[in-house]
């Protein structure tokens, strides 16, 4: 009986050790195909995102980004809320969705407002009835401008604004279609470069950040430092004051801690591979020591505090198969041992009864050699419960009970001689002859 209840018991546990270490595999080779929400294909966030999939791809083969094109920081926000991305680059500005989590600080992108020389635009409020082209209505770009004109009294009513796509808004103020162009963008973008190389369009500088911060506390004061967009002929001709936000690689806080971890070790220890593609890449700054304005995905907060994954969090899943292979292996050994007693014990109880039924046999043997023959039975059976009892086929316990009635059924024999020999003794004596 309980070798039918052990055996499926064992065959569950076997199984069951089968199963997690075939997760535990698939697991660790699994991979993982997420969506990183960029912003236009000529942005900066994109050009990022492409060398960044580049250099995952290169050093962890099981993750897989695909950059998709996007309209920017807002766009990118409700990409992540919806899980129709995993990973985005937003603006530090932009409103925080419940789902989203912070991976990375990157880097600092500067408002830029280019204008034409002719258009009589100094400063900010010089944009009064002015054409100004802005990026797409869902770009961080379009939503950090409006606070910024408030500030110097500026109105949609004040001024003629033109939302448009990056490249489209380039050549609108290379041609003069436009009197200035905004946007927020990391130094060194390729087009505003090719824009500032004629006198016919400058930077205009952007100044008190600290009133501004006043209602747009995530701006910090920022230089665009001389010569920057060109070395020979100094533009701009002197360092230009200007304001910034910072630049966020988040995630959607579904992502595995493991992945998230990968991403923000990528980030640190392949920054130079990511430098080769993306020069920019060098103003990356892997500090959380300022307010992300959303709280930190655990995968990246485990490699802030430690440098590496958590040791729980690295070994979770093989902690967790080793513990299910520990129970289910101690499950299994304590039912294997109370089967492997029960199989002595019904070992030994078939020797007793052997023992039995040749002591119900010695009674009625007539003839010394019968009785021969039941010892050398007796002693057949003493001697295969001895090799059982050295192969551990039954216990010690097992062997001492059995020992009593095998005495028995021996001074049987010895009684049961001595009345035969007896009576041959005193049988009738043989008649003399004369």
């Amino acid at each position: 009986m309980q070798g039918k209840v052990v055996l499926p018991v064992v065959v569950l546990g076997l199984v069951g050790v089968a199963a997690s270490a075939f997760f535990l595999v698939r697991e660790h080779t699994r991979t993982y195909r997420l969506v990183l929400a960029s912003g236009g294909s000529t942005g900066e966030y994109y050009a990022f995102s492409q060398a960044f999939a580049e250099v995952v791809a290169r050093n962890h083969p099981t993750i897989d980004l695909e950059v998709i094109e996007t309209n920017g920081s807002v766009e990118n926000m409700e990409l992540i809320k919806d899980n129709a991305a995993q990973l985005a680059l937003v603006q530090s500005d932009t409103p925080v969705q419940p789902p989203v989590r912070a991976v990375a600080l990157l880097f600092p992108e500067m408002f830029h407002l280019l204008a034409r020389a002719d258009a009589g635009i100094d400063s900010v409020a010089d944009l009064r009835g002015k054409r100004v082209a802005l990026m797409p209505e869902n770009s961080g770009s379009y939503a950090l401008f409006w606070p910024l004109a408030q500030h110097y009294g500026l109105t949609a009513e004040t001024m003629t604004t033109l939302p448009m796509p990056a490249d489209q808004a380039s050549a609108a103020l290379a041609t003069g279609e436009v009197d200035a162009l905004f946007r927020v963008i990391t130094l060194g973008n390729p087009a505003v470069a090719e824009l500032l190389q004629t006198d016919a369009i400058r930077l205009t500088a952007i100044d008190q950040v600290d009133a501004l911060r006043l209602s747009l506390p995530y701006l910090n004061a920022q230089i665009i430092p001389k010569g920057t967009y060109n070395g020979g002929r100094p533009i701009p001709a002197a360092d230009l004051p200007v304001v910034a936000v910072n630049a966020l690689l988040v995630a959607h806080e579904d992502l595995p801690a493991k992945v998230v971890n990968a991403l923000t070790s990528t980030l640190h220890q392949h920054r130079n591979e990511l430098v080769a593609i993306y020069p920019r890449a060098a103003m990356i700054r892997l500090d959380t020591s300022g307010d992300l304005g959303l709280p930190l995905h655990p995968g990246a907060e485990a490699f802030y505090r430690q440098g590496e994954p958590e040791f729980l969090v690295e070994y979770a899943e093989p902690m967790a198969l080793l513990l299910s292979v520990t129970v289910l292996g101690a499950s299994g050994l304590l039912q294997l041992r109370s089967w492997l007693l029960g199989k002595q014990k019904n070992r030994a109880d078939s020797y007793n009864l052997e023992i039995l039924a040749l002591i119900d046999v010695i009674g009625q043997v007539q003839s010394l050699e019968e009785l021969s023959a039941l010892r050398k039975t007796l002693f057949d059976i003493l001697k295969q419960v001895v090799i059982d009892l050295d192969v551990d086929r039954i216990t010690s316990e097992s062997f001492e009970s059995f020992t009593f009635p095998w005495e028995i059924a021996n001074n049987a024999i010895r009684h049961q001689e001595a009345v035969l020999q007896n009576r041959q003794e005193s049988g009738p004596k043989p008649e003399a002859r004369d």
